[in-house]
């Protein structure tokens, strides 16, 4: 199964140019500044993405899907498209999982205290997560600032070293792009603007 990867679009979706797959995943910060109207401009623009599967999370910028009632984000998924919560699903036997938390910063969307706050979401990732897809890097990881900082989640890391999924995909640190292979977890970092907020980057593509 062929995975395209992208993240970190913030409302500029529509100047992606997507390589063919079986499975579109869009790692969160759909949005620049979070409004209802940029969801619904996105979730339009992503369902017509001729791909099979279609699976997207929430970024810190997308304070509007943190901040409706499920039932209200339920009626905005169109069909065709699955939005993951700390929640899973399954793909001709893969599964996969998928989280919007990140570190506390600021106080942005979907943030959460590093340590007992934030473990709590990454105790939810079930031991068989085979694709691993949250927003936030895991320490370590494509996780470097452009002052050479690494800024990525300790307890995430502790998690994926523990449970060893095929790939995890992020975002968030946009100056981080890129992939890895480290501890038999590819790691991707599918951010595709850089810190000016410009398209500059190109989906990443892997198979299962």
């Amino acid at each position: 199964m062929k995975f395209v990867a992208i993240s970190d679009t913030h409302g500029k979706h529509r100047q992606v140019k997507l390589p063919k797959g079986d499975v579109l995943l869009h790692a969160g910060d759909i949005t620049y500044k979070g409004r209802k109207d940029e969801v619904i401009d996105f979730l339009g623009w992503f369902a017509q993405q001729k791909f099979l599967h279609k699976i997207f999370i929430a970024g810190n910028h997308d304070f509007y899907l943190e901040q409706a009632k499920g039932a209200v984000i339920d009626s905005l998924i169109p069909k065709g498209v699955e939005y993951l919560n700390d929640s899973g699903t399954v793909l001709s036997g893969i599964r996969v999982w998928g989280s919007p938390v990140t570190p506390w910063f600021y106080n942005w969307a979907f943030n959460r205290h590093r340590g007992v706050s934030i473990q709590k979401h990454w105790d939810l990732i079930p031991q068989d997560t085979q694709v691993l897809l949250t927003h936030g890097p895991a320490y370590g990881f494509l996780d470097q600032v452009i002052s050479e900082q690494h800024v990525g989640c300790q307890d995430l890391q502790r998690r994926i070293l523990s449970i060893q999924p095929n790939i995890h995909v992020c975002g968030h640190i946009h100056e981080s792009y890129g992939s890895i292979q480290r501890s038999g977890t590819k790691f991707i970092n599918a951010s595709l603007v850089n810190e000016q907020y410009e398209i500059s980057n190109q989906p990443i593509v892997f198979e299962l």
